[in-house]
């Protein structure tokens, strides 16, 4: 697909599928909800005495561990999303907690492994290196890992393999199947989009804070089905 068919599908994904979006929506207000209640438990367990503020310990403990559980379970359905537009399905994914929990924490490792692998070469290079040749050293790995961490997501969404996204040098080579040209782009309209939408947003703030906030989470929910249908479909052609 070009990357004019990419973006046109990718803009009205979200809109063919409304329940999916509103099922992410009700998600995201859970987060918010479990998150400023064990925020709230926390403090009040700090200024408690006594039962009370083992009492109110325990409820922050199990609403972090349910928030945490809520955030990776997005994350995982995001990853779903990348998933359906590499097969260029039309539909929404639906809710499998276990699958989508269990590769959220691959996700998290795959992010990790691909951070702290051009960190470790940077400082290794670094030590017989002058500083000038490791700055451009040390800018092109950011980028590379940046497009292979890219790639690995892709590669985690199509497989539910953690040994596939952490092939390093396929998800390199991956880089270049999908053109590193068509990626920087897509990039740059990404981020071009997401501060129109953020102008806008902003703009109805001003106007409303009510109604701004209440966009401001339908905004966030389009942007994330936006940008993961952008991404799958990109590797689509791999």
């Amino acid at each position: 697909m070009n990357i004019g068919e990419i973006f046109g599908d990718s803009l009205g994904y979200p809109f063919r599928n409304i329940k999916a979006l509103v099922l992410y929506v009700v998600l995201g207000i859970i987060v918010g909800l479990l998150g400023g209640t064990t925020i709230l438990t926390a403090v009040l367990a700090m200024v408690s005495k006594g039962a009370l503020s083992f009492t109110f310990a325990g409820l922050g403990i199990v609403g972090l561990i349910v928030t945490i559980i809520v955030v990776l379970l997005i994350d995982g359905y995001a990853l779903d999303i990348v998933k359906f537009g590499i097969e260029r399905r039309e539909d929404g994914p639906g809710i499998d907690i276990g699958r989508q929990v269990v590769n959220a924490i691959k996700l998290v490792i795959v992010d990790i492994v691909y951070y702290v692998v051009p960190i470790i070469i940077a400082i290794v290079l670094g030590l017989f290196l002058r500083n000038w040749i490791m700055i451009i050293i040390s800018i092109i790995l950011f980028f590379v890992f940046t497009f292979a961490d890219l790639m690995a997501h892709c590669r985690l969404a199509k497989t539910d393999s953690l040994g596939d996204a952490l092939a390093i040098g396929e998800a390199i080579g991956d880089i270049g199947r999908v053109g590193v040209g068509k990626l920087i782009i897509s990039l740059i309209l990404i981020a071009f989009i997401l501060f129109i939408i953020a102008l806008i947003v902003a703009f109805l703030i001003t106007l409303n804070s009510t109604i701004g906030a209440i966009v401001f989470g339908f905004a966030a929910v389009y942007y994330v089905f936006f940008y993961n249908r952008v991404i799958g479909l990109l590797y689509s052609d791999v």
